[in-house]
This record gives structure tokens, C-alpha cells and sequence, in this order.
């Protein structure tokens, strides 16, 4: 790529191009798009709170395929830690206003947007506007219109964009994934799963902000409607559920949310997910028996069991960072994500009928 046409510029002329997988499958993105990092991306995190602290920056400094190059903050006094840390410098520090410098740094392929779910959406359309790659934590965004934007801009401007589902990454999910196609216990007939924590969030947490993803649905729900969905290789055709708070704090979102979930072939998956109660299990059954991962949805030590005495031992590897690697070589090798947009954008029209069933009564919305 010549120095006379600048890389914003280059990916914009080529984005329906790429978008359409033409381009992909005849010369990849590293030759076309990154030709001067074929072995690692440069990855600037968006928001710089617990789950980016903890969690995607130490994963980071594992992966093979990507590296913590940038950060994008909206809290100066963040910034002088996260450079000394991490060797940050200057030119690579953004604020949420001056993102659209972002499309001038080649240090920077990939913008991971980490912040409260409400502005999942303005960000990643800002990062694909800068002509950037997308990783979006979950929950995708507040609603279907919002993950369908994302996905439009990411396709526009011929960026690639993964959703940050890291179970999906997981060897022991991935056997579950595997077992919903091989029925190695016979179908699937029935399956259960939740996952939530009992605790309370401060009166300055998002968490419990209605406009920015509070509530245990947005924040922990969208885990076992995840694991509903892959457990089974289904998607549901209709779905039904019960949201309620019993602490005052919890006034804007809710603190408990049930759900059922109905698959073809009458097929039902039982849900539930809390602010109030610790859960996190995976249970499946068959009709010649089952298993389940219990833990299914922790940072580390999720593992299993089958009815038949078969066990699914942890795997040791960070998930964060198995989860970036993946994501790291389907863009550079021009392969299909693992968790594409479309696959957030399935799991928030679930929450948001769920959210009607619970308004009317319990009733059955079909999807």
C-alpha cells in the first residue's frame, strides 16, 4: 500500500469489497489491510474500568496474535498508571472526543469497546468510523436497532467486528457446542442453566442505570441465553419470562429475571439470572442421559460431567486471551469469527421480548 493514500482512506474505498468476502478469500487482510503486522494487532482498549483492568489487560500480555498498543478513556487520571504499566505512549492515549485521530495511528488495528452496554453502540460505530476492527464486550447493545447499527457501520467502512462472548472460546463449551450436532446421549430434550452473584452495586454503578444496561438480565442474563442458544444449535421460536426487584436499590433494572426459552421440536430451555443469588451452572438433558459444566460461565475453572461418568476437566488458559487470539487470527487470516455481530444482535432481540413477557404478564412473545 503506498504512502500517497492513507490507511482510513484505503479501507473505506475497499469496504464493500471486504464486507462482501471477496477481497478476504482472494488475499486475506494481512497482505491488504495490515501488511506490516502479520504476526500481531495492536488493540486499544475503550474504557478503562474493572473488566478492562482485570481482566483484557493482563489477558493481553498472554496472547500470541494481538497487543495492548492504546486505550481510549474518558478519565485523565487513569492515564499516567495504564502508559507506565504498559508501555503506553502518548500518541497512542485518546479521549473519547478525539477518536476519529484513531484512523491516523497504524500502532492501533483493533478499537475492544468495554464500557457500560448503552454505549456500546456510539463507540463501536465510532471505532469502525476510524476505519478500526471492533471487539464488543457483551451484552452487543440496549436493543436490536442499536446491534443492527453497529453491524452496518463494521460493514461500511469494511471492518471486522467479534462480540466478546469468550465461553464460545472455552475447549470445554466448544465440546458442548460439538455435542448439540453429534447427540452423543440421544436430543436434546430439556436443558436449565442461570448464572448471577448475590451482591449490591453502588449508588454510581451502571449496573443499576436503566439508560446505560443496568439490571441482572443486560449484565449476567445474556450468559445462559447464550448457553441456551449453543447448548442446543437451536434458535428459540418463542419465549416467555418474569423480571422483579426486591431491594429498592434495584428500582430502574431488575434484580431477578426467569425465562423460558421454546426450540423446535418442543424443546425448552429453563433461565435465570440475579443480583441476589450466586447460580452458574449449564445442565442438559438427553434422551439417553446428559451433562452439564458446573461452573460454565467463570474466568477460569469451567468444567463438566456427563451422565456416563465422563468428566470435562478446567483448561489452565486464560480466557480473555484465548478469546483475543482467536479473534486476532480470524481477522488477520481472513477467516470467519467464531462470534460474529449477528450472534449479539440473536441474544438481545431474546432479552428484549423477554423484557415485554415480563410486562405482559408473563405471556409467550414468539421470535
Amino acid at each position: 500500500m503506498g504512502n500517497n493514500i492513507s490507511r482510513k482512506d484505503f479501507i473505506r474505498k475497499l469496504g464493500s469489497t471486504v464486507a462482501g468476502g471477496s477481497l478476504l478469500s482472494a488475499v486475506g487482510f494481512p497482505s491488504v489491510l495490515l501488511p506490516h503486522k502479520e504476526e500481531a494487532l495492536g488493540v486499544a482498549l475503550l474504557g478503562l474500568g474493572n473488566y478492562a483492568g482485570g481482566q483484557l489487560a493482563p489477558g493481553l500480555q498472554q496472547t500470541k496474535h494481538c497487543e495492548l498498543r492504546g486505550i481510549v478513556t474518558g478519565t485523565p487520571s487513569k492515564i499516567p498508571k495504564w502508559q507506565e504499566q504498559y508501555s503506553i505512549p502518548d500518541k497512542n492515549v485518546y479521549t473519547y472526543e478525539t477518536m476519529d485521530e484513531l484512523a491516523n495511528n497504524d500502532d492501533i488495528d483493533v478499537v475492544y469497546v468495554v464500557t457500560p452496554p448503552g454505549l456500546h453502540a456510539k463507540y463501536s460505530i465510532a471505532a469502525a468510523e476510524a476505519g478500526k476492527h471492533v471487539w464488543c464486550e457483551k451484552p452487543m447493545a440496549m436493543n436490536v436497532e442499536e446491534c443492527q447499527s453497529i453491524i452496518d457501520a463494521t460493514n461500511r467502512n469494511g471492518v471486522e467486528l467479534m462480540i466478546g462472548y469468550r465461553l464460545q472460546h472455552e475447549p470445554n463449551t466448544q465440546t458442548i457446542m460439538e455435542w448439540a450436532a453429534e447427540e452423543p446421549y440421544g436430543p436434546i430434550q430439556n436443558l436449565e442453566t442461570g448464572a448471577g452473584y448475590s451482591g449490591s452495586h453502588g449508588p454510581d454503578s451502571w449496573r443499576r442505570d436503566a439508560e446505560l444496561g443496568g439490571g441482572a438480565l443486560y449484565d449476567m442474563g445474556v450468559y445462559p441465553i447464550n448457553a441456551a442458544r449453543y447448548s442446543t444449535g437451536m434458535e428459540p421460536v418463542a419465549v416467555r419470562g418474569r423480571q422483579w426487584s426486591e431491594r429498592n436499590i434495584y428500582d430502574e433494572v431488575d434484580e431477578f429475571t426467569e425465562f423460558e426459552l421454546q426450540f423446535p421440536g418442543g424443546v425448552i430451555a429453563k433461565g435465570e439470572t440475579s443480583f441476589g443469588k450466586s447460580m452458574n451452572y449449564l445442565r442438559i438433558d438427553c434422551r439417553d442421559g446428559g451433562y452439564k459444566l458446573e461452573p460454565f460461565q467463570s474466568y477460569s475453572g469451567v468444567q463438566g460431567e456427563t451422565s456416563d461418568g465422563k468428566t470435562l476437566p478446567p483448561h489452565s488458559r486464560d480466557q480473555q486471551a484465548r478469546q483475543m487470539d482467536d479473534d486476532a487470527l480470524a481477522i488477520m487470516k481472513g477467516r470467519e469469527p467464531i462470534v460474529p455481530g449477528e450472534e449479539g444482535l440473536k441474544d438481545i432481540r431474546i432479552v428484549r421480548a423477554i423484557m415485554e413477557s415480563s410486562e405482559k404478564d408473563r405471556a409467550w412473545i414468539e421470535l
